[in-house]
Parts: structure tokens; C-alpha cells; sequence
């Protein structure tokens, strides 16, 4: 059976506020839980006018308690924001009230524009955005912290990271997830021994390879079953894909249309909510040629159609990834269609309602 897990990056949909959107977020997880979803992640972003969650450490803390079985996480804490050890404690604390259900997914893209990232960072004086120079030691240090593995030499050993766990105690860490669109991530979750998601729904060209390097190049790290879970002794890869389902061909080609919408309104920079199904139309009646190459370039990052169609579609991906599990992503154009294209796909797939 498919491992099915969904990722939900909180959209905003125009005549909606983030509020709102939060409040859908919660009623999906809770409905998720009882579907036999695997897991669910929510996504960082910052400044969007689209996109609701900036900080998903603390609504996981909301999501634990409105479920019980699913395991909950991040796709994923943008790291160069953060000190590691700061996330450390955060995941720690987590996972002290959640044992056993945590993922920390994390990544290095911005997660909005520039000066929106300087915000974040608390810089006045133009200071870049440093991922790619920093992100593998920030990564390593996040699992020595969370592994509890510094080395005495560390500038940070004996430092006490709360809450702390005996060290028997193999349930005290979240699972760490790589997220990634390149080889980068690939290349670093295989060399650090953690598992590896690839977002198939931003880059649809180029992944299988990728993961199948990663599970190539996997180097356990040492003593890895005898952690508290951070990594893993084996390699493990999920595809991330943008996914929606209804009845029929017809009712999903209309809910595509504010897909459309916005990746037009991304690839022009326009900062705005998910366009409504009506809204989408109108929209898309003035699409220029322009527009409809945009459109065209990016439709194979989703899949769109009935369930049978779209649960098809999936499992080729899945194949073509080997991957272990399929993580989904799914933006309506309204917060009813989103809930029933998840109702569809996990009646498709045969999950088990809890």
C-alpha cells in the first residue's frame, strides 16, 4: 500500500483571511488523521499574500493536539533563518509532547523575496541571505543537538538543550527530512545519513535521477540504529507532488484554473490570494500568449483530474522515484474542494480510516 502524506502551506483564498486559513489548516489535519494519512507537514513562508504559516513550529503545536495518530511536521523549517539550536529545542519540546510523531523537514530556500528574507533576519544593513555558504554545518550541528553527539571540542559542548532525555531514551528526537528541488538536497541527506524529499511540485524535471543518487551515495552515519532517530540507518526518500482530484475531468479543469492564475501571478511577481473559480475565468479570459506559455511550462508540476487519473499519475511518479512515500500537496481554489480532493485520493489509495 501507498504511504500517502500531505504537505499544506496554509493558501489563502481570495474573500478568505489568514485566520480563515489557519482554521482550514486545522480542520484538514484533523480529517487527514482520520483518513490514514501518514504524515502532515506544513510549509514556512514569509510576506505572501497567498500563503498564511510563518512559523509552523507553532501551529504543529496545535496540530498535535487536535490528532492522535498522524505524525505531524514541518516540509519545511527554513534553517539559514535560525540557530540550530534554537530549532533544537523547539523540535525537542515538540516531541516531548508528541512522542513519537514529529518530523523536522528542512530546507534553504527564502521562502519569500529578498528584503522580506532581511526581514526575517533582523538585518538593516542589506545583509544576504547565506543558505547554500552555511546550511550543511547549520545541518550538522542541528543533529548533533538533536542526537545529542556534540563533539567536546564543539563551541557549544555542555550545553544543556532542554527538555532533555536520558540517554537511553531512543523517542527523544523528531525524524530529520531534507527537502530539496536539486541535487543539492539529495546529495547532502546521502551524505549526512538523514532522509531525503523531493518537491516534484517545484521542479518537475530531472528528480528521479537525483533520488535515485541519493539512495546511491547513502552514508550511514555512525552507530545510526543506535540514535535517538534524527537520522537513519537506511535510505528513505518521499516525492512531493501538487495534486488535485475531484468527481470529474470537468469540476478539476475548473479548479485548475486558479492554479494557472497563480503561477502566472508568480512568474509576473504580483503578490496576491488563491483566485477563486470565478475570479480564475475571468482572469484567465485575458491571458495573453505570454500567459498561456507560462501556463504551459509549468502544468507537469501538478496532476489534476478524477481520482483514478490522478492516483495513476501518482504512482508513476512514485515508481519513477522509487520512493517510499508520496507526500501531497493540494491548492483549491476554495477550502470545501481541498477537503474533498484529499477525501478522494485517500478512498482511491485504500487508506485506512482510523
Amino acid at each position: 500500500m501507498t504511504k500517502l502524506s500531505i504537505l499544506d502551506q496554509s493558501p489563502i483564498i481570495s474573500g478568505h483571511n489568514p485566520v480563515e486559513a489557519i482554521a482550514a489548516t486545522v480542520e484538514l489535519a484533523q480529517l487527514a488523521d482520520q483518513l490514514g494519512y501518514e504524515r502532515y507537514w506544513l510549509a514556512e513562508h514569509h510576506g505572501l499574500n497567498a500563503l498564511a504559516d510563518p512559523c509552523p513550529e507553532i501551529l504543529l503545536a496545535r496540530l498535535g493536539s487536535v490528532t492522535k495518530h498522524i505524525r505531524i511536521g514541518t516540509g519545511g523549517i527554513l534553517l539559514p533563518y535560525y540557530s540550530p539550536f534554537k530549532v533544537a529545542e523547539q523540535f525537542r519540546m515538540l516531541e516531548a509532547l508528541f512522542p513519537g510523531r514529529l518530523d523536522l523537514g528542512i530546507g534553504r530556500a527564502p521562502g519569500g523575496d529578498m528584503r522580506t528574507a532581511q526581514a526575517v533576519m533582523g538585518s538593516t544593513t542589506g545583509g544576504s541571505y547565506n543558505a547554500a555558504e552555511f546550511f550543511p554545518q547549520q545541518v550538522m550541528e542541528l543533529i548533533a543537538h538533536l542526537d545529542g553527539v556534540i563533539p567536546p571540542d564543539h563551541p557549544h559542548a555542555g550545553v544543556v538543550l532542554q527538555p532533555q532525555c536520558s540517554a537511553d531514551d531512543k523517542g527523544g528526537a523528531p525524524q530529520i527530512w531534507v527537502l530539496g528541488s536539486s541535487d543539492y538536497g539529495g546529495a547532502m541527506a546521502a551524505h549526512l545519513g538523514l532522509r531525503f524529499a523531493f518537491a516534484h511540485f517545484i521542479n518537475a524535471y530531472g528528480g528521479a535521477p537525483v533520488a535515485q543518487a541519493y539512495r546511491d551515495e547513502f552514508k550511514p552515519t555512525p552507530h545510526a540504529d543506535q540514535t535517538r532517530g534524527a537520522v537513519t540507518p537506511v535510505p528513505y526518500s518521499a516525492v512531493a507532488v501538487f495534486a488535485i482530484a475531484a468527481e470529474t475531468q470537468a469540476q478539476a479543469d475548473e479548479l485548475a484554473t486558479s492554479v494557472d492564475v497563480r503561477r502566472v501571478q508568480m512568474a509576473y511577481g504580483i503578490n496576491a490570494p488563491i483566485a477563486t473559480v470565478e475570479e480564475a475565468k475571468t482572469r484567465a479570459a485575458h491571458f495573453n500568449e505570454r500567459d498561456r506559455a507560462i501556463i504551459e511550462r509549468e502544468r507537469p508540476r501538478a496532476v489534476v483530474g478524477t481520482p483514478d487519473k490522478v492516483a495513476a499519475r501518482i504512482r508513476e511518479v512514485q515508481a519513477e522515484f522509487a520512493a517510499d512515500e508520496v507526500v501531497v500537496l493540494g491548492v483549491a481554489a476554495s477550502y470545501k474542494a481541498r477537503l474533498k480532493s484529499y477525501e478522494l485520493l485517500a478512498r482511491e489509495f485504500e487508506l485506512k480510516s482510523r
